[in-house]
């Protein structure tokens, strides 16, 4: 269940809890009636994470987040490098990502990298599965992931900054300062990381041999090695000003910065050393976005305009021999985005609630290689040089008659450059079975579509500009409850199954002349179940245990007709899609300590269409374990943070990727400092 109230912008339901960990209070909400649940969530399947996921520590990406605290597949390389979000069986371009309300998929790859996304420059995140998301924005065949900034709502000045240590000489840094009064809030947030990353692991793709004095075999072993070139540097600053009338006018600034140098760190296949070759990707990216928003008793409007400029290079360079490296691969891409959207909402009373929206993104894209040469009659091309426009618009109308029914409907329609997508509907309702239990049901359909991205068209080689748009329908339905009492416990969860037919399914295939290149799949079946569960008891006067857990089940069939004689992929499990996950955290309190543990797992990945069970063809299920010990302190002058981090607890051997070395049981250390100013000198917790 979700907390709200039935005003007609139900504006207490969109109040964020602000307080951080370290102003943390032992005590248990009282468990909200059913009937007060807000509008906007009518039908809709929403994952929300409270702000102590987000701020457990600065070394978390949102990817970090999203593993421990959700259903979803995050498939990730290693600390700092890519990191991709897919919802219930399908791939990272399904899943849609919002900041602020602006898009934020790379318009190349259609794809998010969460592993660039700080946890503390995230103050507002929630996920929409499946059907849900076609109430932000079309192309979520999976869901979206929706992140926002807010205002720090301080008075005068503020400073918090964190120093973090951790193995491999891995260091994080997180300065926050701000200053507010009745009208103005402004906050300028910076994350700092950088390591060598050359952690040790047992490379099991290699096995040396161990003699006799006579040069015989006696035995074997596999080597332990390092981590070889995979050393980052992540600088992240981001700005933002807010004011606020006072009379129902808001306006917001956000502008947030990104300077990434990453090494892409060798396979446990390669041998040489790290010398012999230079695999780097770099990265600078600006996003902003320019808000206002209006609020009356029985309407609101908003607007927002925005840009993001990103510069991608990519070099890979081997040693020829001879001590000269030779450049293999060149890349460089060059994005510009301009966003502008406008939004309404009108209550005419409590039982209807009607929104309208259209949003307009234009890219700009540049991308070359100056390795890869292909010809156009006498002209050499290295790439592509494509703008595209995506335009998105939506009505909805929400009714409730009744306190216990309420049903919505949503109309979108989508353009991508000059096509036009059908209408897309999505219908929902929901209905209370019991107020005792607080057992409320949802089912809801829509139809989604999604556009091949640029490189899906024009990437060379082996963009096919003859791809369909992918579409589909997806059904759900579930049943969640919430129980409890006030200070003594509250226990809430759910269940959904969902069922959704994607046709023209687009997945890269190698072709005969030695490269990938895009295909459309007729049909591809995906569907089960997720779970979650939460559970908050106080123990004790001064004890507290706070626990959350998921469950998915999410087969993803290709139920295409065979490509050839020799296809066996029809009736298998998608690659990279596991079909079981699960994720549990557990937080212990008592006073100023707390003990948090995190374990989440994957079943088996398969590598190939096919699901061979061979060496290469499939990756084995792993569990991963995380535990963290927390003390505050609380002086006169300052609040203090001492936190100790062990990942990776029981040293598993894993991989989340074929042939890509993941770490083993780590260490990390933060200190964080909150000096007290004016007012808040003389407060103790």
């Amino acid at each position: 269940m979700f907390v709200g109230v039935s005003l007609p912008f139900l504006l207490a339901a969109q109040q964020k809890n602000s307080v951080s960990i370290t102003k943390r209070v032992l005590r248990i909400p009282e468990v909200t009636v059913v009937g007060k649940r807000p509008m906007k969530d009518i039908g809709v399947q929403r994952t929300r994470f409270d702000s102590i996921a987000m701020k457990e520590n600065i070394a978390l990406s949102m990817a970090d987040v999203l593993t421990f605290n959700s259903s979803v597949f995050v498939k990730n390389y290693g600390r700092a490098t890519l990191s991709t979000v897919a919802f219930r069986g399908t791939s990272p371009s399904h899943t849609q990502v919002t900041w602020n309300g602006m898009r934020i998929n790379n318009p190349m790859l259609g794809m998010t990298d969460f592993s660039t996304i700080p946890s503390y420059f995230i103050d507002d995140a929630s996920l929409l599965h499946g059907t849900s998301s076609v109430n932000e924005t079309g192309g979520g065949l999976g869901g979206l992931v929706r992140l926002s900034t807010s205002p720090a709502n301080h008075e005068g000045f503020g400073l918090q900054y964190v120093q973090g240590v951790g193995s491999f000489s891995t260091f994080d840094e997180f300065l926050r300062l701000t200053y507010g009064n009745k009208h103005w809030q402004s906050s300028t947030r910076v994350v700092y990381s950088s390591s060598p990353n050359d952690y040790k692991y047992r490379n099991r793709d290699k096995k040396e041999n161990i003699y006799d004095e006579d040069k015989n075999i006696i035995g074997s072993y596999y080597p332990t090695e390092r981590n070889r070139s995979g050393a980052y540097k992540d600088l992240h600053i981001l700005q933002e000003i807010y004011y606020n009338t006072g009379e129902g006018d808001k306006f917001g600034l956000n502008a947030w910065y990104i300077n990434s140098n990453r090494e892409l760190a060798m396979l446990t296949t390669d041998y040489g050393n790290g010398m012999d070759f230079e695999n780097r990707q770099r990265e600078q990216t600006f996003r902003s976005v320019l808000s206002w928003e209006r609020v009356r008793e029985k309407w609101k409007v908003g607007v927002k305009g925005g840009y993001i400029h990103t510069w991608m290079a990519y070099d890979y360079r081997r040693d020829k021999g001879n001590g000269e490296m030779a450049s293999m691969t060149r890349s460089r891409s060059k994005i510009n985005t301009f966003y502008g959207s406008a939004d309404g909402d009108y209550a005419p009373s409590e039982k209807w609630l009607f929104t309208a929206g259209v949003s307009v993104h234009q890219h700009l894209v540049e991308s070359a290689d100056k390795n890869i040469i292909s010809q156009e009659g006498n002209k050499a091309v290295v790439g592509y040089d494509k703008g595209r426009v995506e335009f998105s618009g939506s009505v909805s109308a929400k009714w409730r008659p009744v306190d216990r029914f309420a049903a919505s409907l949503v109309l979108r329609e989508d353009m991508f450059g000059t096509e036009w997508a059908p209408v897309i509907p999505a219908f929902f309702i929901d209905g209370v079975l019991s107020k005792k239990g607080n057992i409320v049901a949802k089912a809801s359909i829509s139809r989604n579509y999604r556009f091949p991205t640029l490189n899906d068209l024009y990437f060379l080689p082996g963009g096919n500009p003859d791809l369909k748009s992918e579409h589909g329908f997806t059904y759900d339905v579930g049943l969640s409850f919430s129980v409890g009492k006030e200070n003594v416990y509250a226990l809430s969860g759910g269940i959904n199954w969902f069922d959704s037919h994607i046709d023209d399914w687009i997945i890269w295939l190698p072709t005969t002349k030695g490269f990938f290149s895009p295909r459309n799949l007729k049909k591809v079946h995906a569907y089960g179940a997720e779970t979650n569960a939460h559970l908050d008891v106080m123990l004790g006067r001064e004890w507290k245990l706070d626990m959350n857990g998921t469950f998915s089940w999410t087969p993803s069939i290709n139920e295409s007709e065979p490509m050839s004689p020799a296809d066996q992929s029809v009736g298998k499990q998608l690659p990279y899609v596991p079909e079981f996950s699960a994720a549990v955290t557990g937080c212990l309190s008592w006073r100023t300590w707390s003990l948090l543990y995190k374990w989440c797992y994957y079943s088996q990945r398969y590598t190939m269409s096919s699901n061979d069970y061979t060496l290469t063809g499939y990756l084995p299920p792993y569990f991963m374990n995380n535990v963290t010990l927390e003390k505050q302190l609380s002086f006169r002058w300052a609040d203090l943070s001492l936190k100790g981090s062990i990942n990776n607890l029981f040293d598993e051997e894993y991989l989340s990727v074929l042939s890509r070395p993941m770490p083993g049981i780590n260490f990390e250390i933060f200190i964080g400092i909150t000096p007290k100013f004016g007012k808040n000198k003389n407060s103790k917790r």
